[in-house]
């Protein structure tokens, strides 16, 4: 493997295009799994839809765990390669493996235990939805383990500035998973039809194909993976370290699929198509959202690197030109949806009934989508310094609000109220996100790395 990790020296935006363009391509892949998963169940209803939608929301809440190893992890171990020191790197990615390894497994099993009840917060009608919504939950996040492991795999890698590789596996994960969905969804021969579980099943078993992949491409690596021993307990500050890194992002995120959960309860009130409208409508979102996080995800580690060596100019260039190059990528997803919703919905469902909320929900959210590119980019660029708790402070502040404003626009508008709800938060989250930025940057300290 090769052991890029520099991203201190040569020119910014090529530093940064050869370590975010990969990422932001498997950040793509990864959506294009959730999209194939929807081209095909949408063939089998909204109701269908719904369910994997609902059962969906747990695998998002589960990110949250593996986020706090992942996200402090990367930062740690990135930083002690600017700073040179390789050893401190290997414990740093020791520990968290080891972290996200424990939450999995302990994720996994209640998930086993407790999936009908999980489902029933969703407080859904139809018992079919139901069951379904059941068995996805339980086969998804029962093996979320390797889910997990595949963030630990590409957040490590991207922190040592070696992104290639998870493109390439990723997207050999994803023709899997391609190939799979159709064969267990409808049955093919020998293979009978298996509908949601067959869904459930093609994802599992594509995320065990990409974390072999990620083990076989990673084992004669030297400068990381090769030291590493899962089997070793590392020193109690590793562990501290990330979890002080990690949690202020990893609960910003539980909390925010959790108030999204209470979003989905109070729209299943229009009906289980309404909930079919958010789970698809959310997956084309993705588009933009997902490119900002890959982009995100590289700022981090060029900025964690640069500060651990004190390139602190280097750290402002990287800054500026992201944003630059993350406003125009926001102003084209805007324009896509809304003015093309229709054509980009009917793709997924084309129920009659369905397809207006859809086409409203695509609208709405197209107005965030910039202010969205620059909260997520901003957010890179504090985590990146080990200052994660603005970012979080941010977004579980002015997420927590969708729920009070979703219920008092919804009373005066109806459904819609709610996609308002969360324009506007979002449309608040950048702004103020920017201008906390803009404010701490004028600090000298503000480019030390933080303890």
């Amino acid at each position: 493997m090769k052991q890029t990790y520099h991203l201190l020296e040569g020119k910014i935006l090529h530093s940064l295009s050869a370590l975010a363009l990969p990422i932001m391509a498997t950040s793509l892949i990864q959506m294009a799994y959730n999209l194939t998963d929807m081209l095909w169940i949408g063939k089998l209803g909204s109701g269908a839809v719904a369910a994997v939608g609902a059962a969906g929301m747990f695998m998002w809440f589960s990110n949250g765990l593996a986020t706090i190893a992942k996200m402090g992890g990367q930062i740690k171990v990135a930083q002690a390669l600017g700073a040179d020191d390789r050893n401190q790197a290997r414990q740093y990615a020791s520990a968290s493996f080891q972290t996200a390894i424990v939450f999995a497994l302990g994720f996994g099993v209640l998930s086993l235990l407790f999936g009908r009840e999980m489902i029933a917060f969703f407080q859904l009608h139809d018992p079919v939805i139901i069951q379904d919504g059941d068995a996805y939950l339980r086969i998804t996040c029962g093996f979320v383990l390797f889910a997990f492991v595949n963030q630990l795999f590409t957040g490590t890698l991207t922190a040592m500035g070696n992104s290639r590789i998870c493109f390439v596996v990723t997207t050999i994960g994803l023709l899997l998973n391609i190939v799979l969905d159709p064969l267990l969804i409808f049955g093919w021969g020998a293979i009978p039809a298996m509908g949601v579980v067959g869904a459930g099943i093609a994802t599992v078993c594509s995320q065990a194909l990409v974390t072999l992949l990620f083990v076989f491409a990673v084992h004669q690596d030297m400068l990381i993976f090769k030291a590493m021993r899962l089997t070793k307990r590392c020193s109690s500050h590793y562990y501290r370290d990330i979890c002080r890194i990690g949690l202020p992002t990893a609960v910003q995120g539980m909390l925010f699929s959790a108030i999204s959960m209470v979003l989905a309860r109070q729209v299943a009130a229009w009906g289980d198509g309404a909930v079919a409208v958010q789970k698809v409508g959310s997956q084309i979102e993705s588009i933009s959202w997902m490119s900002a996080e890959g982009f995100a995800a590289a700022l981090n580690s060029f900025i964690a690197q640069n500060c651990g060596a004190g390139n602190v100019e280097r750290i402002k260039q990287g800054y500026r030109l992201s944003m630059r190059l993350m406003f125009l990528w926001g102003i084209l997803c805007s324009i896509l949806l809304i003015v093309w919703p229709k054509q980009i919905f009917y793709l997924f469902i084309d129920e009659a009934d369905v397809l207006p909320m859809g086409i409203d929900y695509l609208r709405i959210l197209g107005v965030s989508q910039l202010f969205m590119c620059v909260e997520i980019t901003t957010a890179g660029a504090f985590d990146g310094l080990g200052r994660t708790l603005p970012p979080s402070i941010v977004s579980i502040t002015l997420t927590a609000a969708r729920i009070p404003l979703a219920w008092g626009i919804s009373a005066v508008i109806g459904l819609n109220g709610i996609w308002w709800a969360i324009t506007i938060s979002s449309i608040l989250k950048g702004t103020l996100l920017f201008t906390w930025y803009a404010w701490c940057s004028r600090r000298c300290d503000f480019y030390q790395p933080a303890h």
